[in-house]
């Protein structure tokens, strides 16, 4: 199986459907985690409230809980299964908060929406995908772990893409600001998938669904030269 997380930018592409449903030919099982980051600023925004993030994760309120609810689980879910399900794929919509599927913990106070596995009344907490696209790619075994963005790929300091990135060049990248915001919290994500055994992680656009060598390859050994 291969897990698919798709950023928010990267659902607004007209191709988007298409792709997926070419990739699904190809190898049928495949597992879609979507964001939609953007259109819940855009939410916040529209009702006074700005939106925080640290390291390239969103800080949710308890006040913004229900609205994220909303925007994640009730818009943003249908209207993808909706795409799918007219190209013909036989696309199931589901929450982390479904059956207890994600259960998390906060971090400092950071947290698709999971189950809040510290409260005895079951509350949610707000997980950043790419780090839930790491967990569920862990428990489910993947062959492969896909984090897709609106670039192909992780660019260096001169603007080009990395076909592989290691973890020593990575906390160089992060730790000079070149990779920030999204894009580290992405490698962050990227490293623990492949240090809880996910054997191949990738980061690309949309087109890497059906190109296997496009985007940069993330790997743990400190022995690829750059």
């Amino acid at each position: 199986m291969r897990i698919v997380k798709i950023g928010g930018r990267a659902q607004a592409n007209p191709r988007l459907s298409a792709i997926l449903a070419d990739a699904w030919r190809v190898s049928p099982g495949l597992c879609v985690i979507h964001g939609g980051g953007d259109e819940l600023s855009s939410m916040q925004r529209a009702l006074g409230r700005e939106p925080v993030f640290i390291g390239g994760r969103r800080v949710t309120s308890e006040g913004d809980l229900e609205l994220l609810r909303m925007v994640l689980s009730g818009l943003v879910n249908k209207r993808l299964v909706n795409m799918l399900v007219a190209t013909g794929l036989p696309a199931v919509g589901i929450s982390g908060e479904d059956g207890g599927l994600i259960a998390a913990e906060p971090i400092d106070k950071i947290s698709p929406v999971a189950l809040d596995s510290t409260s005895s009344r079951g509350g949610a907490l707000n997980v950043n995908g790419d780090d839930a696209a790491a967990a569920i790619s862990s428990a489910l075994e993947a062959e492969e772990l896909l984090l897709i963005a609106d670039v192909e790929g992780v660019r260096d300091a001169d603007g080009e893409i990395l076909s592989n990135l290691n973890a020593e060049s990575a906390r160089e990248l992060i730790s000079s600001g070149i990779a920030e915001g999204g894009m580290a919290a992405k490698i962050e994500s990227a490293q623990a998938a492949l240090a809880s055994g996910v054997p191949i992680v990738r980061i690309c656009d949309l087109d890497g669904l059906l190109d296997d060598e496009r985007g940069t390859f993330i790997t743990l050994s400190t022995s690829i030269a750059l």
